[in-house]
């Protein structure tokens, strides 16, 4: 079976919201005003005509330096019947080839599959080098009180 992994259009936030939604265990939620605010930093997974799979990113500055702002890979999710056939790897990687042309500083994520994102190339790192993600996004969360305690592991690439 042939996965194409595209843009997402508007046409696919009510599906990329369900299959976030679908992996709230191991995703921070999304509202479906996000998805749409953000839609142009999405893409999408197909196989036969089947959303199969999702990812986003956001581009975090660095005060004072603008040019050793990091890419964070967010909301990467895949249906549980097509995983282990590559989408999620190609998704990643469809990332990185297009946040390859601002040329971030790195490319962050902060995950519960630290093996997948192993196989990728990237490495466990202190949740101190990605503060400026602490700040922005963990202290709003829904799920722990504390970015510290919270089992989320921070990797770069």
């Amino acid at each position: 079976m042939e996965t194409l992994i595209r843009p997402a259009t508007l046409a696919d936030a009510e599906r990329i919201f369900a299959l976030v939604h679908l992996n709230r265990d191991q995703l921070v939620p999304r509202s479906i005003g996000d998805i749409v605010q953000n839609i142009d930093r999405f893409f999408v997974a197909e196989a036969e005509g089947e959303m199969i799979g999702c990812v986003s990113y956001v581009i975090h500055p660095e005060l004072g330096d603008w040019t050793k702002a990091m890419v964070e890979i967010q909301s990467l999710a895949v249906k549980s019947a097509f995983r282990r056939q590559g989408a999620g790897c190609r998704l990643v990687e469809e990332v990185a080839r297009k946040v390859s042309a601002f040329r971030p500083c790195e490319l962050v994520v902060l995950t519960f599959a630290p093996e997948f994102f192993r196989s990728l190339g990237f490495r466990e790192i202190p949740k101190t080098e990605v503060m400026h993600k602490l700040y922005t996004g963990c202290v709003n969360c829904t799920k722990h009180t504390d970015p510290f305690t919270c089992p989320e592991i921070a990797m770069k690439r």
